[in-house]
């Protein structure tokens, strides 16, 4: 990869990031069909040859978490000597999934998160706090950490862990930006232990803090009750090794043309108008160990393509608005926990929660809401109230204690808390 944070393509004219996309991608097919055990013979070099545009790729086969998680080592294109690194996903949804690392690998990786800090208003004078886990096998911390150093900024690896102990690195660090995750964030904002202090911005993961027309959803509001912040908000997994992430303007996350592929699509596998809903898919250019072929993520939202406010011509990816898997249906409505999520973060009462997806006794779908008891029966009815009116269903709910709810939000020794227990095919 010939690229340098001095030398980005993202304010070319599109008819010229498309076509060094189109280049790229035809590298990089014929690597995988030269080299994948998993795609060998599912398609041809005819078939690469002839591309001419991005939407050519549409005649390829799609990749599922399935396909991942049941043929891993189809994937593996190089030996295993050559190996650096081995990551797993989250298992947010299902069962973990090992992902192998080639060095080559690695720098693309230490590359793709420079170049989204800078996008986020990161800067080689600021020193960051990283407040997610790197540990585990968990890509996400070693890639914020790489990238930041990459960008020449100045890294305080404090993982996670209480408030107070956050408290006390910003009070001897004097952290200028953070990185974490929004729910954190505003814990962390409303301990006892804050005090005034020098951070000025913050990027934050694994949870939007955007609307659909990206005004401000409720959880970033709550973080600015506490904090007077730039908060930029970004979206990647372990198995797309690539990031979108806010600019300035923060109307969506920037794709990265020279390292990723972007299709949104339909139930059928067509591609969805600017600014449809559909399923986030990916093929992640210049990954060398595993690479993906137009990758399901089972990830809900929208691509804008006009030129950004920022002066980037670059696609532009909207907050992710449910997951496929989470979808629910009740008594006809389509509703997705994340909608749910949206409105409970309105009632500091009703934190930490659970939502419990089932089947009821005629096969439809059930919601149940199980806060903890410092919800009280008056918060409870108005919580009940406000998701009638938002959804138009109305779910159940249950009080339990904080420490079962904790327990449940850990399972299985998560890394991060899994507030949906979906029973529906099997408990995720």
């Amino acid at each position: 990869m010939d690229f340098t944070l001095t030398n980005i393509p993202d304010f070319l004219p599109l008819a010229e990031i498309e076509k060094l996309q189109v280049a790229l991608l035809k590298k990089q097919l014929r690597y995988i069909q030269a080299n994948s055990t998993f795609y060998k013979g599912k398609f041809s070099i005819e078939e690469i040859e002839g591309i001419s545009r991005i939407s050519d790729l549409s005649g390829f086969l799609r990749t599922s978490k399935k396909n991942l998680a049941e043929r891993t080592p189809e994937f593996l294109c190089v030996p295993k000597r050559e190996l650096v690194e081995y990551v797993t996903t989250s298992g947010t949804t299902g069962k973990p999934v090992t992902i192998a690392l080639s060095g080559k690998d690695l720098k693309r990786l230490a590359y793709n998160e420079a170049r989204s800090l800078s996008i986020a208003g990161f800067t080689a004078d600021d020193i960051v706090q990283i407040t997610t886990t790197l540990d585990k096998g968990f890509m996400a911390g070693m890639a914020y950490y790489m990238g930041l150093t990459e960008l020449g900024a100045a890294v305080l690896r404090a993982g996670q862990g209480s408030p107070e102990f956050h408290w006390e690195m910003i009070k001897q660090i004097q952290p200028t930006a953070l990185i974490a995750v929004p729910s954190f964030l505003q814990k962390l904002g409303s301990s006892p232990s804050a005090f005034p202090h020098q951070i000025k911005k913050a990027l934050c993961i694994g949870e939007p803090v955007r609307n659909q027309d990206f005004s401000d959803n409720q959880l970033s509001k709550n973080i600015a009750k506490y904090w007077d912040l730039d908060l930029r908000s970004t979206y990647a997994s372990t198995e797309m090794a690539t990031a979108f992430t806010e600019c300035s303007e923060k109307n969506g996350g920037h794709l990265l043309p020279e390292l990723i592929i972007l299709e949104i699509l339909d139930e059928h596998g067509n591609e969805v108008a600017d600014g449809e809903l559909g399923e986030v898919t990916v093929t992640p250019l210049g990954v060398e160990a595993m690479p993906l072929l137009r990758f399901r993520t089972g990830d809900l939202a929208r691509k804008y393509s006009s030129p950004c406010a920022c002066g980037r011509n670059t696609p532009r990816l909207g907050p992710i608005e449910g997951r496929l898997a989470q979808m629910i249906k009740l008594k006809g409505t389509a509703i997705f926990p994340s909608q749910i999520e949206d409105i409970l973060h309105s009632f500091p009462t009703a934190n930490p929660y659970l939502i419990r997806l089932e089947s009821d006794e005629n096969g439809m779908d059930a919601v149940s809401i199980e806060l903890p008891e410092t919800c009280n029966h008056e918060d409870m009815e108005s919580l009940l109230v406000n998701l009638q009116a938002r959804l138009r269903v109305k779910p159940t709910l249950k009080r339990s204690s904080v420490s079962e709810i904790q327990k449940a939000l850990f399972r299985g020794e998560s890394r991060k808390p899994k507030k949906i227990i979906d029973t529906r095919n099997g408990e995720n």
